[in-house]
C-alpha cells in the first residue's frame, strides 16, 4: 500500500490522549514538553493535528474558543507546531488555512514569534500589539505594596469570573473554571470588600507562569506579583503587554530579564475586545 502524499493526510480532532503525543512534538521542534499545559488546552479547546505516516503527530495546534458555547466571539490559536522532518513542505499553512476556514466569520488571536509571523500575515493575520516574555527569580525589595491580597477561594469564582469578562471581553468560564486544579496559586486583590483584580501562577517545567494577570492598576499587578512570587520558590515567567511599560520595568528591576518579544496578531477584528488597561498578562499565550 502506497504512503498518502502530505496534501491527503486527514486533518483530525485532537483530544486528552493526545496529550503525549503532543508534547512529543514539543520536544522534536525544541520547545519544553509542557505537558500540563497541553493537558489544560485539550481539555478547554480544541486541538486539531494530522498524523504522521511514520508515526507521532506530523503537526499541531489548539483553538480555544470564547464567548457564549456555539456562538462564539473570539477564538485563540496556539502551540502551532509542526514536525521538523516535514518542516518547509507547507504543512503548517494547510493547518493554519483549515484553522481560518472553521472559524468563519468569528475573530481569530494568536501570537507570533517572528519565525512564523510572515505564514500568519499571508493568512491575513494583522499585528494589533506585543508581548515580551520576562523570566527570573523575582527579588522582593523596594516598598511594600499598598494593596492587599489573599488566596482565592471557591467563593471567589463568582466575582473573579464577573471581573475577567468585563476586562477579556468575553467570557472565559470554561477555562477560568479549571484555574484552582491547574494552578498552585490563585490569589485575589481587594478593596472595601470589592476584587479589583486577581491572577495565577501554575507549575511549567521549572517556573512558576504567572497569568491571567488582571488588575485594576499598575500597583494591584505589582501586589499580586509579589504575593505570588513569595509563595514559591522556582523562577517566574510571564508574558506582559508592552504597553504597560511601568510593571515591565518594574519587573527587571526585581530580578526578571526580558527573553523574546512576541507579535500580537488578530484575524477579523481590528483589536482585541475587553480593556487592555487591566489585562497585564494572558493565562498562557497559547491561549490568549
Amino acid at each position: 500500500m502506497s504512503t498518502p502524499s502530505l496534501p491527503d493526510l486527514p486533518i483530525r480532532r485532537l483530544t486528552p490522549r493526545d496529550v503525549r503525543a503532543c508534547a512529543d512534538l514539543s520536544e522534536d521542534r525544541g520547545w519544553p514538553r509542557e505537558e500540563h499545559k497541553w493537558g489544560l488546552l485539550l481539555a478547554a479547546g480544541t486541538g486539531y493535528g494530522i498524523d504522521a505516516p511514520d508515526g507521532g503527530l506530523l503537526t499541531a495546534c489548539v483553538v480555544t474558543e470564547y464567548g457564549p458555547h456555539g456562538r462564539p466571539e473570539l477564538a485563540a490559536v496556539g502551540m502551532v507546531l509542526v514536525a521538523e522532518r516535514y518542516a518547509r513542505r507547507g504543512v503548517g499553512r494547510r493547518l493554519m488555512r483549515h484553522i481560518v476556514e472553521q472559524a468563519g466569520t468569528t475573530p481569530l488571536t494568536l501570537y507570533a514569534t517572528p519565525y512564523g509571523r510572515p505564514l500568519y500575515e499571508e493568512l491575513g493575520f494583522k499585528v494589533t500589539g506585543r508581548a515580551e516574555m520576562v523570566r527570573g527569580r523575582f527579588v522582593a525589595g523596594g516598598p511594600a505594596p499598598t494593596v492587599a491580597t489573599r488566596a482565592a477561594t471557591a467563593e471567589d469564582l463568582t466575582a473573579i469570573l464577573r471581573l475577567d469578562a468585563e476586562v477579556f471581553g468575553a467570557d472565559r468560564t470554561h477555562v477560568l473554571a479549571r484555574l484552582p486544579a491547574f494552578a498552585d496559586q490563585l490569589r485575589v486583590a481587594e478593596e472595601g470588600g470589592r476584587l479589583i483584580g486577581y491572577a495565577a501562577a501554575w507549575p511549567n517545567m521549572d517556573t512558576h507562569v504567572v497569568g491571567p494577570l488582571v488588575a485594576r492598576d499598575t500597583e494591584t499587578a505589582k501586589a499580586l506579583v509579589t504575593s505570588l512570587a513569595a509563595g514559591t520558590d522556582r523562577p517566574l515567567r510571564t508574558d506582559i503587554d508592552v504597553r504597560h511599560e511601568e510593571l515591565l520595568t518594574w519587573l527587571k528591576e526585581r530580578g526578571l530579564e526580558g527573553v523574546s518579544q512576541n507579535a500580537v496578531m488578530n484575524h477579523g477584528a481590528p483589536d482585541l475586545p475587553g480593556d487592555w488597561t487591566r489585562r497585564f498578562a494572558p493565562l498562557t499565550v497559547a491561549a490568549g
